[in-house]
C-alpha cells in the first residue's frame, strides 16, 4: 500500500474541520482519509502545535560529571567486569564437572 504525503495546507483545513465539527471520522470521511491519520493530526496539533510530534532529544552534555565522578564510575565498571567474568568462569568450571562422571576408584 503506498504512502501518500499530504501538503501541509491539507492537513491544516483537515484539521480545523475535526476541530470544528467535533468529529474527525465524517472530516476524513469527505476528504477520504483514514479517521486513525486524522486524529492523530488533531491530537498532535493540540498537543504540540504542529502534525509531527517533536522528537525530545537529550544531549549528553546535559549530565556531566566531574572527573572525579567519572573515575569513580570507571573504576567501579572495571570491578563490576571482572566479578562477572569471574562468575562466568565458575559456572562453566562447574558445568564441566557436573558433564564428567567419577571414575571408580581402585580398589587394593
Amino acid at each position: 500500500m503506498p504512502r501518500n504525503k499530504y501538503s501541509p495546507e491539507l492537513k491544516m483545513q483537515v484539521v480545523k474541520e475535526a476541530l470544528e465539527t467535533g468529529n474527525a471520522s465524517i472530516v476524513a470521511r469527505r476528504h477520504e482519509i483514514c479517521p486513525t491519520l486524522v486524529g492523530r493530526w488533531v491530537r498532535n496539533y493540540k498537543k504540540y502545535g504542529t502534525f509531527h510530534p517533536v522528537k525530545e532529544q537529550k544531549d549528553i552534555r546535559e549530565t556531566s560529571y566531574s572527573s572525579r565522578e567519572y573515575k569513580t564510575v570507571v573504576q567501579e565498571n572495571e570491578k563490576l567486569k571482572k566479578l562477572l567474568g569471574e562468575k562466568d568462569l565458575e559456572i562453566a568450571i562447574l558445568r564441566d564437572l557436573l558433564k564428567k562422571t567419577n571414575p571408580h576408584l581402585p580398589i587394593k
